[in-house]
Parts: structure tokens; C-alpha cells; sequence
């Protein structure tokens, strides 16, 4: 392995050693625990959908839905809640209104082969749309007691959030790495007409892809909403910005057909360090927009960069 093959493969790696130093040294108190355990719950929301963005982006797509349809769940999943006294209803309504979301995204854009940026920029607005109708414009509190078990129970000290961001991880990864599904996503992403060709269910598979992103999302929603009790109709703004900057951040492709979950992971975690550095700095939060914006900018260029550098090898 040249020098190049070394900074292409583990350049990330090294940016987050440098983030975590960085962060150490601007806030020392940045590796106290209860600080660690704080930017875990941070990245909860960002890591869930980060999971399943990586799939719409190893594929070739892109979900810009994803935010509103969070906050679509946290509200189905409180407003069945309370109206049914079950929090586990409550859940399943909500993955239900995900899924039906990514199944409209999905029927667009592979049978109908709209661009996914028109189509996710669409159902972003219809869901937003209808998250305030059924919340009539303002977030509604879960009157069901016990609604708060998946957002603040903890499990050996760690709160269960951190702990299914986890599991997510680790699920999305075996789907990645160790199934025919996740191979054909990424096969799709490289070469679509090719993998038409090798046999591989194109409009099928992003079906299923955009289906998982709009559950994903969902579910992220009923864990916020079980945190703080309350369905916000503005949760998930800019979560879309986020999940794809982290995956981009952790090397997937824009183009398609190159992305991993460890990589996915890092970037999570290095946009939720940089986040976490500026509060305990309490850097205003337009500046915290700027630094985020720059981020974007970066892992764009980073990602422009890195495969230039590979065509010429």
C-alpha cells in the first residue's frame, strides 16, 4: 500500500484522532463521561438515519425526507399513544407512517424514474405538511405514562438510546457487508445499467432501500419523542444536511457504490464532536450553522478529491 492507497483508505481515521485531540484541548471536559454520554444522545437521532442514508447514497440516491418524516413518527407514535394507552401501538403506527413514506419514494422514484431530489424535496414538505396537521401547529406532550421508556431508560449506566444507535450500527453493517441486499445496493449505486443486466432487481431494491430510510427515520422520531415527552412538529430540521454530510464525512460516494459503516460511524461521531465542543464553548448557534455549513462544504470537496486522486492511480 503507497502512500496515496494509505491516506485514501485511513484519512478519516486520522481527522478523527486529530478531532478528538482538537476537541480535548479547546474543552478539556470534553472526555469527562457524563460529556461522553451526552454526545452519544446527541448523535442518536443523526446515527439512526445516518444508517440507512448510507444505503440510499451507496445506491445511487439521496433521501431529503428523512427529517420531516422523523418528526411525522415522534407525533403518529405520541398521538396513538395517548389515545390507545399503548406506547408499543404507539411505535408500530409510527415505523407504519415511515414505511409508507419511504414506499412512496421508493414507487417514484424507481417505477416512475423521478430524480430522488425532486421526489424526497416534495414528500419533505407534504410530510412537514401533515405533521402540523396533526399536531394542529404545535407539539403535543404523551400523556401515557410510561411513553418515556425508550428515550430514558438506561442499561448498565448507558442510557437505551446510545444503545440502539448501537444495534443499528452493527444490523446496518451485517445488511451492508454480509447480505445479497446490501451487495446489490452497492452494485446498483457502481454501474446501474450493469447490474440491470447481471440480473440484479433494480426498481426492487430501491424500493426496499427507501422503505428502510422512511422506518429508520420514523423510529429515530419515536426515540426523540419518547426523550422528551413531547412530539415537536419542527423536530428533524437540517437532519437530512446532517446525515448526509456524516456519511459523506465517513467516505460514502455521492456518485454511488462506495460507502461502509465504519466510515459512517466516524462521521457521525465527528460531526457530533465538533457540535458538542462548540455548546461547551457556547459558541451562538448561527455561528454553529456556519461551522456545520463548512463542514458540508468540506466533505463534498473531500469526497470530489479523494476520487480524482483515485482515477489517476
Amino acid at each position: 500500500m503507497n502512500v496515496k492507497q494509505f491516506v485514501v483508505q485511513s484519512g478519516m481515521i486520522i481527522v478523527f484522532g486529530f478531532v478528538v485531540l482538537a476537541a480535548f484541548l479547546i474543552a478539556p471536559q470534553f472526555l469527562s463521561l457524563n460529556n461522553m454520554i451526552s454526545l452519544g444522545l446527541q448523535v442518536t437521532s443523526v446515527g439512526i438515519v445516518a444508517c440507512a442514508m448510507l444505503f440510499c447514497l451507496a445506491g445511487g440516491d439521496f433521501d431529503l425526507s428523512v427529517g420531516s418524516t422523523l418528526a411525522l413518527g415522534g407525533m403518529v407514535a405520541v398521538l396513538v399513544a395517548n389515545a390507545s394507552g399503548s406506547l408499543w401501538l404507539g411505535t408500530v403506527a409510527a415505523v407504519g407512517a415511515g414505511a409508507a413514506v419511504g414506499s412512496v419514494n421508493g414507487v417514484v422514484i424507481s417505477r416512475f424514474g423521478i430524480n430522488a431530489l425532486i421526489t424526497t424535496l416534495a414528500t419533505m414538505q407534504i410530510v412537514r405538511g401533515l405533521t402540523n396537521i396533526l399536531g394542529h401547529g404545535t407539539p403535543v406532550t404523551a400523556s401515557r405514562p410510561g411513553f418515556e421508556y425508550l428515550g430514558n431508560q438506561t442499561f448498565f449506566s448507558i442510557p437505551l438510546p446510545i444503545w440502539i444507535m448501537i444495534g443499528f450500527f452493527v444490523l446496518f453493517g451485517i445488511l451492508l457487508n454480509k447480505t445479497v441486499f446490501g451487495r446489490n445496493t452497492l452494485a446498483i449505486g457502481g454501474n446501474r445499467e450493469a447490474a440491470h443486466l447481471a440480473g440484479i432487481p433494480v426498481a426492487r431494491t430501491k424500493m426496499a432501500v427507501f422503505i428502510i430510510s422512511g422506518m429508520a427515520a420514523a423510529f429515530a422520531g419515536v426515540i426523540t419523542a419518547s426523550r422528551l415527552v413531547v412530539a415537536s412538529n419542527n423536530a428533524g430540521e437540517k437532519l437530512e444536511l446532517q446525515a448526509i454530510s456524516a456519511c459523506v464525512l465517513g467516505g460514502v460516494s455521492l456518485s454511488g457504490g462506495v460507502g461502509t459503516m465504519s466510515g459512517t460511524v466516524v462521521g457521525v461521531l465527528i460531526m457530533g464532536i465538533v457540535e458538542n465542543v462548540m455548546r461547551l464553548k457556547n459558541v451562538d448557534a448561527f455561528y454553529q450553522m456556519v461551522v456545520t455549513g463548512i463542514i458540508l462544504l468540506l466533505a463534498v470537496l473531500l469526497d470530489r478529491a479523494k476520487y480524482r486522486l483515485l482515477a489517476k492511480q
